[in-house]
């Protein structure tokens, strides 16, 4: 059997059917062998990291190893990106890359490079994978190929790349006769024992606790029996619930007790919860400063924490818990709900029910309309039951993760970690391939630019991706960050920036487009074009002074007290614990 021709097999033994790439001569081979097979299909996109955000949006939805590959050098590079965003995203992904005849590579001899595009992508994408290899030898092709695939969903999921030389494509070898790792006492060696020694003692703290919260984290959604089993429990005992960007679609928005975003653009109805809870139970989630505030000893500093995760580096790494649980979320869930811990916490849902009430999404605390926000819950009332959201980088992310209001099966596809521009479309184009369902795309004038090359394949394979660009012809973001430290001097955001006629690129492409900017024709566009499933680019131009994301937390503030800054009489009315400078 041909090497590439084995690889192919292993990937549609494991169930899978597409792999998104870029073709070069150091995967011809593989190329080849793909096309050849009818269990699987190559998705070829125009970028190599086109590809690689395509197979993340893949494993996303689909819970599958999302597979990319592209040839060595300035292929394989392009791919850094996506594989960090896998990485820090826990996303489970094998990148295939292409490399030299192992005759042509240099190995640690004293030259820059002997082979054409001969480049070490193992060495400059190790620190960003849980495991990266070349594979110089063919003896060793079965043994590193179950290795790497294994290693994508085995504990903290995340990316792998295995590197594989032209010459070890194309040669014939027999895997009956090699090695697996399956056999190996490496494999026998790898457990995974989980801490519940502090069990009861978690129970214990619900049971007396006035005033709990749990905070949903990404780690809840890449558990794949725990977002049923979290709304089961959140349900069972009326448990009230915040959750951070990545955990936004776990518990849906009509949960009667869910209070939304928290952190650095948080909602401040989710944030004043969180702040003045005395439980907090974090499933999933790293409680990174832009969850927290840059003063960790503001920090829910009168609650207890219990802290739940499947990596036990994150435990305790930031925020010191008073429980800190290295556990799979859904087995610790399944635990919990064999427990009765219930009792009486009316007056905290009442004050919980209060902020929400006072503090909407769309409505500013000036009374004004958040003309953005206000667009996004419009596409979420609009949007369908099962639609998955790819969302962008930029203000838009925000106004997204605080209004838009997640329904039935719908899923919400952040780029969290890496936080990479261009992550919306190409993720978008694998999440629909891999589910069959309908793609929405929230994306910046300058987000869309990164891979706006992308459109042909959506309009070659006529995908179903609605793409709504929300144009204020700046890089907000940043531009509201110099507004705030660099007395508004908007280098790279307006200075030496400008946007194209997205509706023209659009049509070159062979989609349908359209420009609005008028309110009344924004809300219209959005209901007509969500009612068909056709591929279709909106864009949507905004008056810049419209678009802030607020509100925000400002440096060395405590998480509660966000500005624009609540009447100081009215902030400690709403505060249980005391408030910090005031």
């Amino acid at each position: 059997m041909k090497a590439s021709d084995y690889i192919v097999q292993f990937l549609i033994d494991q169930e899978i059917d597409k792999v998104f790439g870029y073709i070069g001569g150091a995967v011809a081979h593989l190329y080849d062998s793909l096309d050849k097979h009818d269990g699987i299909e190559i998705v070829n996109t125009i970028h190599e990291q086109g590809a690689g955000f395509a197979a993340e949006g893949y494993a996303r939805v689909t819970g599958k190893t999302g597979i990319a590959t592209a040839t060595s050098g300035p292929g394989a590079t392009n791919l850094i990106t996506p594989i960090g965003s896998c990485f820090f995203d826990s996303i489970p992904t094998l990148f295939i890359t292409g490399q030299v005849n192992t005759y042509e590579y240099k190995y640690d001899t004293p030259v820059r490079q002997i082979g054409f595009q001969e480049t070490d992508i193992v060495s400059i994408v190790r620190p960003i994978t849980k495991y990266a290899v070349m594979i110089d030898d063919i003896s060793n092709l079965r043994y590193e190929l179950e290795k790497a695939f294994f290693l994508t969903q085995y504990g903290r999921k995340g990316p792998v790349l295995i590197d594989i030389p032209m010459n070890i494509q194309r040669t014939d070898f027999d895997p009956i006769e090699q090695k697996s790792f399956f056999e190996s006492a490496e494999y026998k060696d790898l457990t995974m024992d989980y801490d519940f020694s502090n069990f009861e003692k978690i129970v214990e703290m619900l049971k007396t606790s006035n005033r709990p919260i749990f905070l949903i984290g990404g780690g809840s959604r890449l558990s794949s029996l725990a977002p049923k089993v979290i709304n089961q429990l959140l349900e069972k005992y009326n448990l009230p619930v915040v959750y951070s960007l990545m955990g936004k679609d776990v518990v849906k928005d009509d949960y009667k007790y869910n209070f939304g975003l928290i952190g650095s653009y948080g909602n401040r109805y989710g944030n004043l919860a969180l702040a003045n809870a005395d439980l907090i139970i974090v499933l999933g989630s790293r409680l990174d400063t832009r969850q927290t505030g840059t003063d960790l000893k503001t920090f829910a500093r009168e609650a207890k924490i219990i802290q739940v995760d499947i990596d036990k580096n994150e435990l305790n790494s930031k925020i010191k818990a008073e429980v800190a649980l290295h556990c799979d979320i859904a087995y610790f869930v399944n635990e919990l709900l064999k427990h009765d811990f219930s009792h009486n916490i009316d007056i905290w849902h009442d004050k919980l029910a209060l902020y929400k009430r006072k503090y909407s999404s769309t409505i500013g605390i000036d009374g004004k309309e958040k003309v953005p926000n206000k667009i996004i819950e419009a596409i979420s009332k609009s949007s369908s039951d099962d639609d998955i959201v790819c969302v962008d980088v930029g203000q838009h992310q925000m106004w997204v993760a605080q209004s838009f209001d997640t329904k039935a099966a719908q899923r919400v596809l952040f780029c969290g970690g890496m936080g990479a521009m261009g992550f919306a479309l190409p993720a978008a184009i694998g999440a629909t391939i891999g589910s069959g369902k309908r793609a929405i795309v929230i994306v910046g004038d300058g987000g869309f630019q990164m891979n706006i090359q992308e459109l042909e394949v959506i309009k070659r394979r006529n995908l179903p991706i609605k793409v709504f660009i929300m144009n204020n012809a700046n890089l907000g973001m940043v531009r509201q960050f110099q507004e705030l430290y660099f007395d508004k001097r908007y280098i790279g955001t307006q200075k030496d920036y400008s946007v194209p006629n997205f509706e023209s690129i659009a049509k070159a492409y062979g989609l349908s487009s359209c420009t609005v900017s008028n309110n009344d024709e924004i809300h219209q566009k959005i209901r007509e074009t969500l009612t068909h499933n056709q591929p279709e680019i909106i864009n949507i131009c905004l008056e810049e002074e419209m678009t802030t994301v607020e509100p925000k937390l400002i440096v060395n503030k405590p998480i509660e007290d966000m500005y624009p800054f609540l009447d100081r009489e009215e902030f400690k009315a709403m505060m249980i614990v005391k408030p910090l400078d005031v």
